[in-house]
């Protein structure tokens, strides 16, 4: 794990880059059972889904909500129109931002929110969190070996806007479904 922190125009910004082949994680539930983790499924609208899936963005931008490393999968769901799993790739880096200018500076190209919608995105998440809490970091992750299903898999359960973890039983059901 590698650490980095730096004072840009007086604030104090960390950044935590995480690099590793960890392809599955253990974690213990609320009971104290250990899960095996592969990776995790966030809810991505269908017309920025594309550009992943399609157009080759690799950088996936969220406010950070689960641990996420390197090795683990990202599975996309649809959320809205078309739901379900559609693709997935593997988690190549991790790193969290305090601003999403530092994000559009680093990895402008990559993105799969263009600049505007990220700053939408930032407003509206304003909104969201907590008062009296601080916001979460942008957790921002490096995709690698993208791969689109040849069908939809619809989940068994509801995916929540935080995401959730997928476990390697539920994995390999998906790819089953969608015909891997």
């Amino acid at each position: 794990m590698e650490r980095k922190e730096e004072i840009i125009d007086g604030l104090r910004r960390k950044q935590v880059t995480i690099r590793a082949n960890l392809k599955i994680s253990k974690f213990k539930n609320r009971k104290g059972d250990t899960m095996e983790i592969v990776g995790a499924t966030f809810p991505v609208p269908r017309n920025y889904l594309d550009r992943i899936l399609n157009e080759g963005k690799n950088v996936f931008v969220k406010p950070a909500t689960l641990r996420i490393r390197p090795g683990m999968k990202i599975i996309f769901y649809a959320s809205r129109e078309d739901q379900g799993f559609h693709g997935e790739a593997e988690v190549e880096s991790v790193e969290y931002f305090t601003s999403v200018d530092e994000i559009m500076k680093k990895y402008k190209d990559g993105l799969f929110l263009t600049p505007e919608e990220l700053r939408k995105y930032e407003r509206d998440r304003a909104r969201w969190h907590s008062r009296g809490r601080k916001p979460r970091p942008w957790m921002v992750v490096v995709l690698r070996n993208i791969r689109k299903y040849p069908n939809i898999v619809k989940p068994k359960r509801f995916i929540a806007v935080s995401g959730r973890y997928v476990r390697e039983s539920e994995y390999r059901e998906i790819l089953k479904k969608a015909g891997l």
